[in-house]
């Protein structure tokens, strides 16, 4: 079993800066997608950013040029560097990675438990 573990969260003036980090643990396959979703109080699950094995990537409109997503494939972490944060990114960061799994062979998704983001004016 997979399991994602979320670090880097905490409270930040609006303008400054976080770097969320995400390792996975557990058999895998594979693991060709990782990304990060956030939760806003009140508001629906949203990607951020997600990156392929391959380095590929996609943002949301909102963070684009201001976040960026990389990974280490050897270390199976993906990392959000947050910049120039809003109080409009204050939520909930989820790590989220789809895994190849065997017996049986198959992919699944998996979710780590969140951090907390909080951005103050």
């Amino acid at each position: 079993q997979v399991q994602l573990v979320e670090s880097g969260g905490g409270l930040v003036q609006a303008g400054g800066s976080l770097r969320l980090s995400c390792v996975a643990s557990g058999s895998a396959v594979s693991i060709p997608n990782m990304g990060w979703y956030r939760q806003a109080p009140g508001k629906q699950r949203e990607l951020v950013a997600r990156v392929t094995s391959d380095g590929s990537t996609n943002y949301a409109d909102s963070v684009k040029g201001r976040f960026t997503i990389s990974r280490d494939n050897a270390k199976s972490t993906v990392y959000l560097q947050m910049n120039t944060l809003k109080p409009e990114d204050t939520a909930v960061y989820y790590c989220n990675a789809v895994v190849v799994v065997a017996s049986p062979y198959r992919s699944v998704g998996v979710w780590g438990q969140g951090t907390l983001v909080t951005v103050f004016s």
